[in-house]
């Protein structure tokens, strides 16, 4: 059993004892502290919700619904949707926030609450501490009889996503159309499979293959969308002879392509192709946080803007993209941030520009992927002792690197030439993680394993 209190939402494994998994109580205390500290900020009483294919789901949605309602807050429920589309109808609606019901690419047995503020935005670090103070303290104040809010159902925001992607500017949907692309797409039996179909098809794309489509939230693999997890796809892109393959996680936030030999395209170079794209037709500049490749930096100069780094985690790139006035961002793990639609990671928008670009280009996607630099990112962790500082084990490793370019927003980065490693703590559990990244592949696990070397001696 899990239950995770971050800044950024609750997640947890269903079932078990309340406070130890994300139980029927612990789901109504997080909601209520939720529905509280909404009340403290605005008089709007208005609060959107969505779910991912969870078998979970409906049982959490019943009871979200009733603590806000029982909290004076009328609820628009969009049904089983997509945390961007979640997002976009926040704002759409004039609502106050919104909660998304879905624990993103972690397995069936968890759910979470992913928690929003009026622009559609996942809240920021000093409001999710106000909000945990408040749940810790069980400072709730219900409503009375004759306040109690009203529940709605409105399906109208799948078209209206896919309304928003076919008719944003860079998305060129005869272009798409006249290259009769054939796609397969694992929807991983979540809402990937309500959202991505139509799309392609108001897309142009006559041929479109669904894998495990059947939204019942019994994932037919780990539904994290990685190259081990995505064996059936890319299986089925070769032998169907597709041009290429889409895959999303259970709320549709991360997007990557699989290439027509079935190999991957690799989820870091979703963000640097989109990027690419985006960058040919509008100068500027952009975001990842820094456990992303180096691609997006070369593609960026190449393109006469500026890349600055970000913490890790949303929120982080979010603010950053705010203050660079980035013109794309996101993060390294496929998901991709378009400012003028709203601020989230979509990967509805992804489909629409990455499949603009290799219309575009004329190419096939694999032959897409080798026109960017190759880079190998080693990606390592090391479970902490007891006890252990790690604030004195990164004050060490500074001093012994102090000549390199460091950086310490978040964690510890540490520049070598073209290469790099970021250290950093997990929010979630007692490691350190150790990303290295390298024009080859050796290099990068070689970087990793000295500076795993540097720790374990540094811990004794």
């Amino acid at each position: 059993m899990a239950l995770i209190k971050s800044i950024s939402g609750i997640r947890g494994t269903i079932g078990g004892k309340p406070g130890e998994g994300l139980s029927p109580l612990d789901v109504v205390k997080f909601t209520a502290a939720y529905g509280t500290w909404l009340s403290r900020e605005t008089e709007n009483r208005k609060v959107v919700i969505g779910r991912d294919g969870r078998i979970s789901g409906e049982m959490v949605k019943n009871l979200v619904v009733s603590t806000l309602n029982g909290l004076g807050f009328d609820v628009v429920d969009l049904g089983l949707s997509t945390t961007p589309t979640v997002e976009l109808a926040v704002t759409m609606e004039n609502a106050a926030g919104g909660i998304i019901l879905t624990a993103s690419h972690n397995p069936r047995e968890w759910n979470a609450l992913k928690l929003l503020n009026s622009k559609g935005e996942f809240i920021s670090g000093d409001d999710g501490t106000q909000l945990l103070d408040i749940a810790e303290r069980e400072d709730f104040n219900f409503a009375d009889v004759n306040k109690l809010g009203s529940y709605t159902v409105d399906d109208s925001y799948l078209q209206k996503h896919v309304d928003l992607v076919v008719n944003y500017p860079l998305v060129d949907v005869p272009a798409i159309k006249a290259r009769n692309f054939k796609i397969v797409v694992d929807a991983v039996n979540s809402t990937g499979a309500l959202f991505v179909p139509p799309l392609l098809k108001a897309l142009g794309v006559e041929e479109v293959e669904v894998l495990f489509g059947e939204v019942n939230g019994k994932f037919s693999h780990n539904p994290e969308p990685l190259a081990e997890n995505l064996t059936a796809l890319s299986n089925e892109v070769n032998k169907s002879n597709a041009d290429l393959g889409i895959a999303v996680d259970p709320d549709v936030d991360r997007l990557c392509f699989v290439c027509e030999d079935g190999s991957m395209f690799g989820e870091e170079y979703t963000l640097v192709a989109v990027a690419d794209y985006v960058l040919g037709k509008r100068k500027g500049n952009t975001v990842s946080n820094m456990s992303s490749t180096q691609a997006l930096k070369d593609v960026t100069l190449k393109h006469g803007g500026q890349y600055t780094p970000s913490a890790v985690g949303e929120v982080n790139v979010v603010k950053k993209m705010k203050d660079t006035q980035a013109v794309i961002g996101g993060e390294g793990n496929g998901g991709i941030i378009v400012p003028d639609l709203h601020y989230g990671r979509d990967a509805l928008i992804g489909i629409g520009l990455f499949l603009s670009h290799l219309a575009h280009s004329k190419k096939s996607i694999k032959a897409l992927r080798n026109s960017y630099p190759d880079y190998f990112i080693s990606k390592n962790k090391i479970e902490l002792d007891k006890g252990v500082d790690v604030k004195t084990i990164f004050e060490k490793i500074k001093v012994k690197y102090k000549n390199q370019p460091l950086n310490t927003e978040d964690g510890l980065k540490i520049e070598f030439d073209k290469d790099w490693v970021h250290l950093r703590t997990s929010n979630t559990e007692p490691i350190i993680r150790i990303y290295a990244e390298s024009q080859n592949e050796t290099t990068a696990d070689n970087i990793a394993k000295r500076i795993m070397e540097d720790i374990k001696e540094f811990m004794h």
